[in-house]
């Protein structure tokens, strides 16, 4: 759901955003965490918003991407 604010005759559209939660167990290094990001990003565009490192070594990264409405013509 996107947001809508009028300002001077301009209509802004503010688009909404997809937020994925990238769980990883404490196995993985911080080296292999850094390739799969850099991945996601590079193909998938998404962008790091948050990440968490447990005390028992698991991680949890959160990563957002635009979501892109297309209209008919």
């Amino acid at each position: 759901m996107g947001s809508t604010l009028r300002r001077e005759g301009y209509l802004i559209l503010y688009s909404s955003w997809e937020i994925r939660e990238v769980p990883l167990p404490s196995s993985v290094s911080r080296v292999e965490a850094r390739e799969l990001l850099t991945e996601l990003a590079e193909y998938g565009r998404w962008e790091l918003v948050r990440t968490r490192i447990y005390p028992n070594g698991v991680k949890r990264m959160w990563v957002k991407k635009r979501i892109q409405k297309v209209e008919r013509t």
